[in-house]
């Protein structure tokens, strides 16, 4: 049986505007040898509107600051965009101009600090910002990174094949044990190897 393959455009949760994650990328790079002024990460665009609400280093970090933010919640820490236009701000607040605009719904990103209702956010290419907390969610993702990943039915390497999911797309994270993480896109589930991804700290276990 053919095992079907996921790609960051098909993905649900991945609505990306016009252009995938690795198609943006080469964009930046022939604008930045051009001379020009370099894009945003792969997965943001240049800022063209106001939020309408009120107002990939870190990762391999083995370790967290002990301090938590004003929440209470530990610094750094790991979320997902909840809606899929959120404007990324110098500062914290509507008076600061957006530099970017994220259009992907779901992508992972780390809360790095708290100021108020803002959060200073850290994307998996190490872009930084502030966006309303309106913007963030608890709900756990994972974007895949390198190649092309098998997902597997069981967590095991010899175990048969799910689905393929290509560097780009995003899934849901459900649980991890023993090296593998479960995770779902697609409509489809099974395991994955905790170094195939973006979204979790090496030391930390979701629950």
């Amino acid at each position: 049986m053919r095992i079907p393959a996921l790609r960051p455009c098909d993905a649900p949760l991945s609505r990306v505007s016009m252009t995938c994650a690795f198609r943006a990328r080469r964009l930046a790079a022939a604008l930045a040898l051009a001379g020009l002024v370099a894009l945003a990460p792969s997965l943001a665009a240049p800022a063209a509107a106001e939020d309408t609400t009120a107002a990939t280093a870190s990762q391999t970090e083995a370790a967290r600051p002990s301090p938590p933010g004003r929440t209470g919640l530990p610094l750094p820490r790991f979320v997902s965009l909840r809606a899929s236009e959120v404007n990324l701000r110098s500062g914290p607040g509507t008076r600061y101009p957006i530099d970017w605009v994220y259009r992907r719904s779901g992508m992972p990103v780390e809360i790095i600090d708290e100021f108020d209702t803002w959060r200073r956010i850290r994307d998996w290419q190490g872009t930084e910002g502030w966006v309303h907390q309106s913007m963030v969610q608890g709900r756990r993702s994972v974007l895949i990174t390198g190649q092309r990943r098998t997902l597997k039915r069981r967590p095991e390497a010899a175990a048969p094949g799910v689905a393929m999911l290509d560097a780009g797309v995003i899934a849901g994270l459900e649980r991890c044990r023993d090296g593998w993480c479960e995770v779902s896109a697609g409509g489809y589930s099974g395991w994955l190897p905790r170094d195939s991804f973006y979204g979790l700290y090496p030391d930390e276990e979701p629950r």
